[in-house]
């Protein structure tokens, strides 16, 4: 060839390399401007799904939110060695020789799908597939190979290999609403990714390359075979014997039977996410990765979620039951439903916590939440704190109260009112706590009468219903107020007149550990323990042989003490009860208020339910020990009309009694009614000497003057 043209070539040459690498330069100028724009930052910030945990700690669900990805962060240091090395395997294993490109790796996987004329291989590093999960670089072209490319080489730069291989392992899909590799280990396998086993972690590192294929929950054959290819890659890598890989290939995998329920849907979750949205900023709920810790208890959720739907499904059964049933299918209401409903509030006595809260038969019809969302008429459930009025201002459980009907001008609050028994009967003079057993209501009126509507709304404030009326009908319970407040206020009396706030959440950490909120386990002193006492050791007969007697014929025979409650026309039905550990709180009726059935108590409609709930809860963790007095008793024997210490002239007029009283209850001044000298009472092991049934029947005025 001659000189000149040889040198022609040579010139050509020389161009063409320099027009090439031109074109390198200005490739990687242009890329590596463009991937200087994404902000490193964003590698390790991903969206984490707030976690509920019940009262133990054990994760409950997840909760609800927009755009928020199932997702539990953890350190590379928190997830099985297996793990990692099933990833580096199947996906990268020269991650650590190279700085984000492996061009040796492109070229290995290009030489191999070249032989097998189809795609076997990526040529993708661990740290360019957490570029394109981390960043929007486009579709599935070459433009978005470079700029991934040049995004990997700065994370690379950024970030360490451990921080890569972490942030990887917590972003990448594994299938089935699984994101990051703990809750796929949790989700598949029901353990911590700590946990994971050699075959675990290759069935896992095998999902990668196809989350919907190869997900075990989708395709249980081709997620083991993905397992056995991945176990067998390992093995020629040298990172396990093949004799290990080839019993991993045979073992028996415990994959879980069905994927995880989604976030729950129930009354109690919205009452946690309404208690979150208070606590904390819409920032701070929205950044995810809080754990909130509850008081909720899940068996107890579960046993009053069934008690309403079993009991109110029987209703509905009676025959001649006038309304709409419930519907089989599913049926969205807008709030109220034309269906009878119910609503339960446990409370733990201890220390306030709501171990379960039902607030209607399906979250799914309606979310309104009756527990906490709707007032209802409370009937005679509210009769307790009006007793309680009375007894502070030292009427006594046994002095001498009338049933018959009240007469014109009687009431000091209310000259014309004169409200009748529900049974329309009337009884005669009755010891006061017959009023309450047997929810007699002009005995509950007149007692009202003789606390005060002052005394009483006093009361009922400082017990955590403050907004009763000022009418006198608020004796029977004429006014309205929500379920979990009323059951609330009754947690006074298991408490020796302590109130505790009710609360559902305990504690929220943010996504680093640390703590955001505390609980402040607020307590206030609503009433003398004497006088909780006192109405306690009534409502308790209320069980015995009062208006909820019933309850022993359901099976219910732990101590315990309550009220039923019904609403005029029978439109609402209540029971509030306790045992020593619990207080809980039932209602049902129709969310527009209308009679349920004919001649339907509270005793009849709401106490099933309560005593279903009551005998489910495990003695274990809430023991029904007996609802001793707060302080020593006292046996004195004191007039039923003045409820004063007995004289010789209330011996003489028959109205002298026996009662074991709290010592800081016990009257200190004599009968002024009936005089002559004081006389004592039995011992204390003797049985109290009812008065006289002749000389109480006689007695017209309420308690022979106010």
């Amino acid at each position: 060839m001659p000189k000149k043209r040889q040198r022609k070539s040579r010139y050509s040459l020389f161009a063409a390399i320099a027009v090439v690498g031109a074109a390198v330069a200005a490739v990687c100028v242009v890329y590596g401007i463009w991937a200087s724009a994404f902000d490193m930052e964003k590698v390790d910030e991903m969206p984490e799904i707030s976690g509920v945990y019940d009262m133990d700690g054990r994760f409950y669900t997840r909760l609800k939110g927009e755009g928020l990805q199932d997702r539990i962060l953890v350190p590379a240091s928190e997830v099985s060695h297996w793990f990692i090395q099933a990833l580096l395997a199947r996906e990268d294993t020269r991650f650590y020789n190279h700085h984000g490109v492996d061009l040796w790796g492109i070229l290995r996987a290009t030489v191999r799908n070249l032989i097998h004329m189809s795609v076997r291989e990526g040529g993708s590093t661990i740290t360019q597939q957490l570029a394109r999960n981390s960043f929007p670089l486009g579709g599935h072209n070459l433009h978005r190979k470079l700029l991934e490319a040049f995004v990997a080489l700065r994370i690379e730069h950024h970030y360490s290999k451990e921080q890569i291989l972490a942030c990887y392992m917590n972003r990448i899909y594994f299938g089935s609403r699984f994101y990051g590799i703990e809750t796929a280990s949790r989700g598949y396998f029901n353990k911590h990714a700590s946990q994971l086993t050699l075959a675990e972690a290759a069935m896992l590192a095998g999902v990668i390359r196809g989350p919907s294929r190869f997900s075990p929950f989708n395709d249980l054959k081709a997620a083991i075979a993905q397992k056995d290819e991945v176990l067998e890659r390992m093995a020629s890598l040298k990172m396990i014997t093949k004799a290990e890989a080839e019993r991993q290939i045979n073992a028996r995998l415990d994959v879980a039977k069905t994927p995880p329920p989604p976030p729950q849907n129930n009354y109690a979750l919205d009452a946690v996410v309404r208690d979150l949205n208070i606590i904390l900023s819409t920032d701070q709920i929205k950044a995810g990765g809080l754990k909130i810790y509850t008081t909720l208890d899940p068996q107890l959720q579960r046993s009053a979620m069934a008690a309403v739907d079993a009991q109110l499904r029987r209703i509905e059964q009676r025959p001649g039951y006038a309304h709409p049933r419930k519907p089989a299918q599913k049926a969205v209401y807008e709030e109220s439903t034309p269906y009878l409903q119910g609503a339960v509030v446990v409370l733990d006595n201890r220390d306030g916590g709501i171990r379960a809260m039902v607030g209607g038969r399906d979250h799914a019809d309606s979310q309104l939440n009756r527990a906490e969302d709707a007032s209802r008429q409370l009937g005679s459930t509210f009769k307790p704190f009006v007793y309680a009025a009375a007894f502070r201002q030292g009427l006594l459980p046994g002095a001498a109260v009338d049933d018959a009907p009240i007469r014109p001008g009687e009431l000091h609050t209310a000259s014309n009112w004169n409200p009748g028994n529900s049974d329309g009967a009337n009884r005669g003079v009755l010891r006061a706590e017959e009023g309450l057993i047997q929810s007699r209501n002009t005995m509950s009126v007149r007692i009202g009468d003789y606390a005060g509507i002052a005394s009483v709304r006093q009361l009922a404030a400082g017990a955590g219903i403050p907004n009763v009326p000022k009418f006198p009908a608020i004796f029977l319970g004429a006014f309205e107020e929500s379920l979990k407040d009323v059951t609330a206020a009754y947690s006074i009396f298991p408490n020796n007149g302590v109130r505790k706030q009710p609360f559902l959440i305990e504690r929220i950490d943010d996504s680093d550990g640390q703590v955001v909120y505390q609980a402040a386990h607020i307590t206030t002193a609503a009433l003398e323990p004497g006088v909780s006492w006192m109405v306690s050791s009534t409502l308790e007969k209320v069980l015995q042989r009062g208006t909820a007697a019933a309850a022993r014929s359901l099976g219910f025979t732990k101590p315990a003490a309550g009220k039923t409650g019904t609403t005029n026309d029978y439109k609402d039905a209540w029971f509030v009860g306790y045992t020593k550990a619990l207080t809980c709180g039932v209602w049902v009726g129709f969310d527009t208020p209308v009679t349920i059935i004919p001649r339907g108590y509270g005793a009849a409609l709401a106490l099933p339910i309560w005593t279903q709930i009551m005998n489910a809860a495990p003695g274990s963790r809430y023991p029904a020990a007996a609802l001793a007095p707060p302080e020593p008793l006292q046996r004195v024997r004191v007039c039923s009309i003045t409820n004063q210490l007995a004289t010789a002239g209330c011996e003489s007029a028959g109205t002298a009694y026996d009662i074991d009283l709290p010592v800081s209850r016990v009257p200190r001044a004599d009968c002024r009614v009936h005089p002559g000298g004081a006389v004592e009472a039995p011992a204390a092991n003797q049985e109290a000497t009812p008065a006289p049934r002749g000389l109480l029947q006689s007695f017209r005025h309420f308690f022979g003057g106010h």
